[in-house]
């Protein structure tokens, strides 16, 4: 498991480069939409540091993933160079905000179409379970994805399957601007598990050791040979659904009430009791983090745009 500073300094990561993103999609910079996770950090930060990409453990997840590839190990410079259009970006630059992939760092990528990771994440789940790798797969999704045909059927073909698939499920309340509430006849997505034989777990989503705590658990059940669970991180994303969304379906009062339950402020307040961190490292972890992400910035708003000639490299067919 990782240290709590250093979750603590990928949430500030995640978070200052996303408030930047926010900053270059006002400025035309950014091409296409993007999707922020700022307040969602510690989902992103808890679930990866629970898997191994070097013992082959792989992820995939929605299109609102900066996170989820940061933590698993893209650089800031191939992420920032993807989105503003540009070759170094880790697609070369097609890709954009919603489709960044690695496989390298088992990062399988985001996917644009609500729910279409999850039987991706069978699929390596599968590979894992026949070459007898011990290595999990991950499929994160947001509460809108539990609606979807595909969703069901993943999850009944892994519980069938016993695959060692881990499913988890960012419920920040909102399906694009519906409440949680209005498309669901139970209050809670773990409920559903039941109906398919796995287990689940509803976590606190603002608390990064908690996600930690729960994804380590899914893992090591999954390893073992116990099959899939289902893991529910009630978390909020302080921001609407993107970058054209004002947000105005929240109630009064709702984004503040979140806002108090901080992710990267509840880590900072723990290290402290803990005596593991002060206020004056916190203040310079900050400030390294959007150094980090200024100089990232700066390298790839160097880098060349796509040529024509790179426009079929990549494609599977």
């Amino acid at each position: 498991m990782s240290s709590g500073v250093e979750k603590l300094r990928r949430m500030l990561e995640i978070r200052a480069c996303e408030e930047r993103v926010q900053q270059l999609f006002a400025e035309g910079l950014v091409r296409g939409s993007t999707h922020l996770c700022i307040g969602q950090e510690a989902v992103a930060v808890g679930v990866v540091s629970a898997i191994d990409s070097e013992r082959g453990d792989t992820l995939s997840c929605t299109y609102r993933g900066h996170g989820y590839a940061l933590a698993m190990g893209m650089s800031l410079r191939s992420l920032l160079a993807e989105l503003m259009g540009r070759s170094g970006g880790c697609c070369g630059g097609k890709g954009g905000s919603m489709h960044l992939t690695d496989p390298d760092i088992g990062f399988l990528g985001e996917f644009a179409i609500v729910g279409a990771n999850v039987p991706v994440t069978n699929g390596a789940a599968l590979s894992a379970q026949v070459l007898g790798t011990g290595a999990v797969s991950v499929a994160v999704f947001g509460d809108g994805a539990v609606n979807i045909g595909a969703w069901h059927e993943a999850v009944n073909l892994a519980a069938v399957w016993k695959l060692p698939s881990i499913f988890v499920c960012e419920n920040n309340l909102y399906g694009e601007y519906t409440p949680f509430a209005e498309t669901s006849p139970v209050p809670s997505v773990a409920d559903r598990a039941a109906a398919y034989g796995s287990p689940a777990i509803v976590v606190d989503g603002q608390d990064v050791d908690a996600v930690e705590e729960a994804a380590h658990t899914a893992c090591e059940r999954a390893r073992a040979g116990g099959g899939p669970m289902l893991i529910e991180a009630k978390n909020y994303r302080f921001v609407g659904h993107s970058r054209t969304d004002p947000a105005t379906y929240r109630p009064e009062g709702e984004l503040e009430e979140w806002m108090r339950r901080d992710p990267v402020q509840i880590q900072k307040q723990r290290l402290i009791d803990k005596g593991e961190l002060s206020a004056r490292r916190f203040t310079e972890m900050t400030r390294k983090a959007h150094e980090a992400v200024e100089e990232a910035l700066q390298w790839a708003s160097n880098q060349a745009w796509p040529v024509k000639s790179e426009v079929r490299e990549g494609i599977w067919v």
